[in-house]
């Protein structure tokens, strides 16, 4: 049958170069492979030559995917299960590409768009050890194409193609779900496209401009981290003519490897920024298993560049440096396996939802086919890997630099068995149980870690590489030890850590981590100028090391003295979500002003997205002082996608020494609530009290107006009006005048509402002797109100700033090392 309003072609080219991606990615495998174990360069040469051929056929192919999958999200073409499932016709230009990354098929195919423009570097750079490292590179590239197969092999689905039909997915066998108006029991007709409107668009959650440009410079980290392993592995498999292990790839593989720390230190710092702006748990890292996954392979990453650094200086340390390249791939891989099957359930708040066994099973084999051949050559090997039998010097560089690695790395390794507990269950059957407050089980632990970093980067640098004197140390120590004891100080005078849920010992801990973090910048600062005589080229390390303090810094400040500043004082009783305190969030009603610490707020009204269920709350700011004001607009929504109920995205106010932190727990919704009470008949005289739920009103006495127009009152019309004023339980008073008028003969009286204590009143009659009759009623669907939650973050920008800081320390010691490799292949 053909179906009216499909675009067929574009699939079928997706279909093509997914094939060719496959051919072309294993062909250049084994092109390289063999490359790499031929006995002479002219034996190398031409399958060399077959392996770039073939692996430009790949680049070729991955992009044209990539283009044809955007023109298909780009043109709304629903037909295709992807561009329904992750998109919408009411999302902007911007939020297409974020649609990539949401499935996972589009996250695969970014991970091989990193390896592809990797590969055309290393084709161009690597030399002798382009072969090699190629041959592993174009292998994962290989994998990677798989998952994005969707081909059945004896029954087993292999990968998941993102250019599927929409009719051949099985989506359309649940109709009500698609919002389609055709009988599914009937064969599909040939108009069915017709019924399909729009597609299931982008989570909310994800519509955010760091999720634009967070989720691809984190996946160039997780790719780049294969280049460092690839060439660990390239030096275990290759031996010089005398049989001995080839170490000559320590060169090349340094410069990669601060280059992915950078990129993957930034990515981690930017989904930060984005959990900061976008999620509401009030902060910026909440130790979910997510987080922690792309994390762990980090951290060991950066103790396989100290490993390497001290190898290089000193002869020590490869071994180390092989096993931690090795498993920071791993680790990328094992991260891929928690976040992509599912398995880790609801231990976290963004994970992928699982593709049944197929995947679980793909991504086992993709671990098992790179680190068992990995450790299987290191094991093979572990003899003949240099190695010098002198134990290190307790006064030398090295031996701090490993302890510091090696305490990073055990740090590594417990994040990751925290975060494996799902795992652990799933696969023995054991039942162990999360940790009641999981953020405290890490930190309570972390915080020491940190403490022990700190002091590290802080002494080590002064330290000579093989031994040090102590009247060297000592003399190149002096000066920056004064200047942070004096900072420290300063602290203690000045500042102050206010973080005592845990009790004193955490508390003194944090302290500790404190003055450390300063003693870190301090040391690390000064070391430009005592140990590199402001020589900045040669400064990377350093200038990273003042950005991890800085770091560090900003953490146990801004995470220690969090304060939330939404303290509920007005009595209001409103509905919260599930681990909302009511004492925590502060009840704004429309038009109300609150007051908030040193501000009075006031919400001033919301507006509506023209395209979506989302709407921005408009709450305004005004210091007690009078010297500024400000308007702060978190937006609301029911999460339609994934996550039931409420979602809210925060809004900042920013300070140069602290945040204000704004999001919305709860919205009132007078349009689905019905007004069901009733009007209840009280008789009161002038200076009788009436209570109400949330305080008590007091009667004035009635005055009858003279004068009255006789056209619109008649002959005998009367006007009565009577101060009522109104005593709210939160102290508030409201002062309103009651009007019944008796029009030609009949009374007329209009209800008066005090919208803040959801309260209706109305004037039923007036009798001679002056008493009243008064109707009262109170209901909930009059009263229109949001609940914020705020939170002040202290020195905030200290941890962004350091990250930037970090990070361009990083990169400095990439460039340096790639020049001094030039100057090292020229001088040579």
């Amino acid at each position: 049958m053909n179906y009216i309003g499909e675009h067929l072609l574009p699939g079928q080219l997706g279909h093509f170069f997914i094939t060719l991606s496959i051919v072309a990615s294993l062909l250049a495998s084994f092109a390289y492979f063999r490359a790499a174990q031929a006995k002479s360069e002219l034996e190398s040469n031409p399958w060399k030559k077959l392996a770039r051929y073939a692996f430009l056929v790949e680049v070729v192919s991955v992009f044209a995917i990539f283009s044809i999958l955007f023109y298909i999200l780009y043109n709304h073409l629903f037909e295709y299960k992807y561009a329904w499932q992750h998109s919408s016709r009411s999302l902007e230009l911007k939020y297409l590409l974020a649609c990539f990354w949401e499935g996972q098929e589009g996250s695969f195919l970014l991970w091989s768009i990193w390896h592809c423009l990797m590969g055309l570097i290393l084709i161009r750079t690597g030399k002798k050890w382009e072969a090699p490292v190629m041959s592993i590179l174009s292998f994962a590239q290989f994998i990677l194409a798989t998952m994005i197969a969707g081909i059945y092999i004896f029954g087993w689905k292999m990968g998941s193609n993102p250019f599927i039909l929409l009719r051949d997915s099985g989506v359309l066998d649940n109709a009500p779900a698609l919002h389609v108006d055709f009988d599914i029991t009937q064969p599909l007709r040939a108009d069915y496209m017709a019924s399909v409107k729009d597609g299931n668009d982008l989570n909310p959650l994800l519509q955010n401009y760091w999720m634009v440009i967070h989720p691809p410079v984190l996946f160039m980290g997780f790719a780049s981290t294969i280049v460092p392993f690839a060439f660990a592995l390239a030096g275990l498999w290759k031996r010089k003519a005398d049989g001995s292990i080839d170490d000559s790839w320590i060169k090349p593989a340094l410069p990669w490897s601060l280059f992915s720390a950078a990129v993957f230190g930034v990515g981690i710092m930017m989904g930060a920024i984005w959990a900061y702006e976008s999620l509401s748990f009030g902060g910026y890292w909440a130790w979910d298993p997510v987080e922690n996954a792309s994390l762990v392979p980090w951290m060991i990453l950066v103790s396989g560049i100290h490993t390497l650094l001290i190898y290089k200086h000193s002869g020590y340390s490869l071994k180390s440096t092989y096993v931690f390249f090795i498993l920071s791939f791993g680790f990328v891989l094992y991260s891929t396996f928690l976040t992509r099957t599912g398995i880790l359930g609801d231990a976290s708040v963004h994970a992928f939802t699982g593709e049944g066994s197929g995947l679980t099973y793909h991504l086992l084999a993709f671990m098992g086919f790179f680190l068992i051949p990995a450790f299987v050559l290191f094991i093979k090997n572990y003899r003949i890997i240099p190695a010098i039998k002198k134990e290190e010097s307790a006064s030398s560089r090295e031996f701090w630099m490993f302890i510091g690695s090696l305490v990073f790395f055990l740090s590594a390794i417990l994040i990751i068995g925290k975060t494996s507990v799902p795992v652990i269950n799933k696969v023995f059957g054991t039942n162990i149980a999360a940790p009641e407050d999981p953020e405290y089980a890490y930190n309570s632990i972390q915080v020491y870690v940190a403490v022990i970093i700190a002091v590290l980067t802080a002494i080590t640098q002064y330290l000579k590489y093989k031994e040090t004197s102590r009247s060297f140390f000592i003399k190149k120590f002096l000066v920056p030890a004064l200047i942070a004891a004096g900072l420290v100080i300063a602290l203690f005078i000045y500042g102050d850590i206010k973080y005592i849920k845990q009790g004193p010992g955490f508390h003194g801990a944090l302290w500790l981590a404190a003055i450390c973090s300063i003693y870190a910048i301090v040391a690390n600062a000064a070391y430009i100028w005592v140990g590199l005589r402001g020589s900045l080229k040669s400064a990377g390390g350093s200038i990273a090391h003042v950005g991890f303090g800085m770091v560090l810094l900003g953490i146990v400040i801004s995470s220690s003295n969090k304060e939330i500043v939404s303290q509920n004082n007005n009595g209001i009783p409103v509905p919260l979500g599930e681990g909302e305190k009511p004492g925590e969030n502060l009840a704004l009603v429309q038009g109300v002003t609150m007051d908030m610490g040193k501000y009075s707020l006031t919400y001033i009204g919301d507006s509506a997205h023209p395209k979506k269920q989302l709407s921005y709350y408009k709450i305004h700011f005004k210091s007690k002082d009078g010297k500024e004001e400000f308007t702060l607009t978190p937006n609301s929504f029911v999460n339609y996608k994934g996550n039931e109920g409420l979602m809210s995205n925060p809004d900042s106010r920013h300070y140069w020494d602290h945040d204000v932190f704004t999001y919305i727990t709860s919205i009132s919704n007078p349009d689905s609530e019905k007004d069901t009470a009733s009007f209840k008949t009280h008789t009161l005289k002038p200076g009788d009290t009436l209570f109400y739920s949330r305080g008590f009103l007091i009667m004035g006495e009635p005055q009858e107006k003279d004068s009255l127009p006789p056209d619109i009152f008649g002959d005998t019309g009367k006007l009565f009006e009577t101060p009522v004023k109104i005593f709210a339980k939160t102290g508030s008073v409201y002062s309103v005048t009651s009007r019944l008028a008796m029009v030609k003969g009949e009374n007329l009286s209009l209800p008066d509402t005090i919208t803040s204590e959801s309260l209706i009143f109305q004037m039923q009659q007036i009798k001679p002797d002056k008493s009243m009759e008064l109707g009262l009623k109170e209901s909930n669907a009059i009263m229109k109100y949001v609940t914020i939650k705020a939170y002040k973050f202290p020195f905030i920008n200290l941890l962004w700033f350091g990250v930037i800081i970090t990070a361009i320390g990083i990169l400095m010691s990439m460039v340096r090392r790639i020049q001094l490799n030039r100057m090292n292949r020229s001088g040579s």
